[in-house]
């Protein structure tokens, strides 16, 4: 037998697997005592032993603690094939516990590898001697790899399965964002400057607050880079998706604002009892502010851990104006305890109805019979508002759809535009077309009617009683 070949193979598994040689020498010595156990039969486990010399690779075969006088060449084939089962075993478990180990520290770290295949959805990447996965959720949307391609992500999870070691990767992490920042902006890496909070819908936009301890450092001028340097770099790997850096503050209603931006805020009520801020922007500034599909808002809510709603300046006039008059119909609530819901956060009859008797007790000092009747009161009213509300949204709904199809009507050429000129203006310049009121609107405005008088009736019950 050829023992330094022997162990010029063993070397070369230890470098190649990152398996410590002594590790490999043991899994050598169990493999020949299961072989020994095999050729002559026996089940005892301690009848047996080896030692293997690290140096030379010398095998010393042992029955009873007494030297066996025969060598690995003398074991028949059956013998020989569990020596290799046995052995090709133990520098498996070896090497899984060895790529455990090794990515187990990595976790929370960017790591660059191959793209190998996609396997149900999920791409298979190379990194270093480990097969590495990253999930359909995990990957950004649109984004595709071509076998060879380099792939930047971020080792998620590392998990035993027992058989095998799977290493999970990410790049739709928000984590992803902060690693990549922190490779682009020493700033970011020395904690000069920390991210405090970051929001993402992976391959559409993500918005980050960031903050400097250091007053000559400017946090969100050094992550975007002179003329926009190191924040092009991430975008570009990225894909192009859009990054909103936005500076931190500890007071919440600063930080919403800079978080909704580019939108301009007027006024932030914060509510603490709802975990609610109502952002109150001019009527040019609402879509800026909600977004393209609500993201602006939504990534906002998000970075804050604020609940936020956003509303014009004539619905958050008309929303304290129903609570005012809805609440000072009751003997000992005045408007100055309005007010003072008001600056409480609480701003609508669906506030008061939410919070509860114990909440208005406390704050406004209350009675519980008052409190009772002035939640009772608030939750008939929001009835009311809630239906005014969705039938305002169906015709607005509705009212759309008939302009889109005026002006896809004329737009295709079925309508002459002489013949229908008000149409043609809707079409052109998104304005109103004037209708007719149905026989059904004013059904609905009978019913609207009859609902007021309804809850109005209930109040003075409420009152009454």
């Amino acid at each position: 037998m050829n023992t330094q070949e022997m162990m010029r193979i063993l070397d070369g598994i230890a470098r190649e697997r990152n398996v410590e040689k002594s590790l490999l020498i043991a899994d050598l010595e169990a493999a020949m005592v299961s072989a020994c156990r095999k050729y002559f039969g026996t089940l005892d486990a301690e009848e047996f032993s080896c030692t293997v010399d690290p140096l030379t690779g010398e095998i010393q075969l042992f029955r009873y603690d007494e030297p066996l006088e025969i060598s690995p060449e003398d074991f028949g084939r059956i013998a020989a094939q569990t020596f290799k089962q046995v052995m090709i075993q133990r520098f498996r478990d070896d090497e899984r516990q060895s790529l455990m180990e090794e990515f187990a520290g990595r976790q929370g770290e960017l790591v660059t590898g191959t793209a190998q295949r996609y396997d149900r959805g999920a791409l298979v990447v190379q990194v270093d001697r480990a097969e590495c996965v990253m999930l359909r959720s995990e990957q950004i949307p649109g984004e595709q790899f071509m076998p060879g391609d380099r792939v930047r992500a971020f080792v998620l999870d590392v998990k035993d399965m027992g058989a095998q070691v799977k290493i999970y990767l990410s790049r739709a992490h928000p984590d992803f964002i902060k690693y990549l920042f922190e490779v682009e902006v020493p700033e970011v890496l020395d904690r000069t400057i920390e991210i405090k909070a970051i929001a993402r819908e992976a391959g559409y936009r993500t918005k980050m607050a960031v903050s400097s301890i250091d007053s000559k450092v400017d946090a969100v001028g050094a992550c975007v880079g002179i003329r926009g340097s190191r924040i092009k770099t991430i975008v570009e790997e990225l894909n192009g998706e859009k990054i909103d850096i936005v500076r931190w503050n500890e007071s919440s209603q600063i930080l919403i604002a800079n978080a909704l931006k580019p939108a301009e805020v007027n006024e932030i009520s914060l509510c603490f009892e709802l975990g609610r801020a109502t952002v109150v922007v001019r009527d040019d500034q609402l879509s800026l502010a909600i977004g393209k599909r609500g993201q602006n808002v939504r990534l906002g809510a998000r970075l804050t851990g604020w609940d936020v709603d956003i509303l014009t300046p004539e619905e958050f006039t008309k929303g304290l104006t129903i609570l005012s008059e809805t609440l000072t119909q009751i003997e000992g609530v005045t408007e100055d305890k309005v007010d003072r819901l008001a600056a409480l956060g609480m701003i609508t009859v669906f506030d008061i109805e939410e919070i509860g008797a114990e909440v208005l007790e406390t704050e406004l000092e209350l009675t519980p019979e008052v409190a009772a009747q002035a939640v009772e009161l608030c939750a008939a009213k929001a009835v009311v508002v809630a239906e005014i509300q969705a039938r305002e949204k169906e015709e607005a709904a509705a009212k759309r759809a008939e302009e889109e199809s005026a002006a896809a009507a004329i737009l295709s050429g079925d309508v002459n535009p002489a013949d229908n000129p008000e149409a043609a203006a809707a079409a052109i310049l998104g304005g109103a077309i004037a209708a007719p009121a149905s026989e059904e609107a004013t059904e609905e405005a009978v019913v609207d009617e009859a609902a007021t008088k309804e809850a109005e009736n209930r109040a003075s019950d409420i009152l009454g009683g």
